[in-house]
């Protein structure tokens, strides 16, 4: 049973324990024969960034990590999986502890670079991003990817509700690392639409909009909703990796 399957089936999950068959930190250099030059290297991506007061900095990086593996578990005929980067761009939750950003530019730097140096090695580099924040030098650093003749695929983790550290991340974390979820420090924060806040947001950060850190409503979460919410993330991740593998339009 995948890991994907215990949660689809309800049964406790502590992380994914699936485990592809080749990951890129333990081959060897290609003279062992160890590579299929045809592999798609998977690069998971998150962030390290406050989630309020009940939920580890660790989420976006927790969940991105869970379904890139899922999928290099999947389709592991055609998938080499890349070690976590666990910092993104998350300017926004700057003033909260525990929040360490390298932001925009850097990230996009860093994205350019790693998928030039990938492609040298793979066929291509699909990244599965777990932070919203991440969104626009992803787009900036697969566009030139793109100019490049370079195959480079970039997904995020897209869910109807609540925003940041709410029912959906809570519950998501309920399934994935309960023992990371304090759910007597679970508070409510601002519950209105994110295209509400956005404009202040810009301005002042999260913490102009949500003292708490908390856009959402945290106290609703089950482990039920997220085994829900991974399942369907996983199946938009397959489905959108098929599609881009095969060369059909997304």
């Amino acid at each position: 049973m995948t890991a994907s399957e215990a949660v689809a089936s309800g049964e406790a999950v502590v992380m994914a324990t699936t485990s592809p068959d080749v990951k890129a930190n333990e081959l060897r250099w290609l003279g062992s024969g160890d590579l299929d030059r045809d592999a798609t290297l998977v690069l998971p991506l998150g962030s390290t960034e406050q989630h309020g007061p009940h939920l580890p900095v660790s989420v976006d990086a927790l969940i991105a990590e869970y379904l890139a593996r899922e999928l290099a578990a999947q389709r592991r005929d055609d998938v080499v999986l890349a070690p976590l980067m666990p910092y993104g761009s998350s300017g926004e939750h700057a003033g909260f502890a525990g929040t360490v950003s390298i932001g925009q530019g850097a990230l996009e730097h860093v994205l350019v670079e790693f998928c030039r140096s990938a492609t040298e090695t793979f066929s291509g580099v699909f990244i599965v991003n777990g932070h919203g924040g991440n969104q626009q030098p992803l787009e900036r650093a697969c566009e030139l990817m793109r100019l490049e003749s370079r195959r480079v695929r970039a997904w995020s983790t897209s869910y109807v509700g609540d925003a940041h550290a709410g029912h959906a991340e809570t519950s998501m974390m309920l399934r994935l690392h309960p023992q990371g979820v304090d759910m007597s420090r679970a508070e409510v924060g601002n519950t209105k639409p994110l295209r509400e806040l956005i404009s202040d947001m810009r301005r002042g950060g999260t913490r102009a909009v949500a003292p708490n850190g908390v856009l959402g409503d945290p106290t609703t979460a089950s482990a039920e909703d997220g085994a829900r919410l991974l399942r369907e993330l996983n199946e938009s991740l397959v489905a959108d990796f098929d599609r881009w593998r095969a060369g059909r339009p997304q």
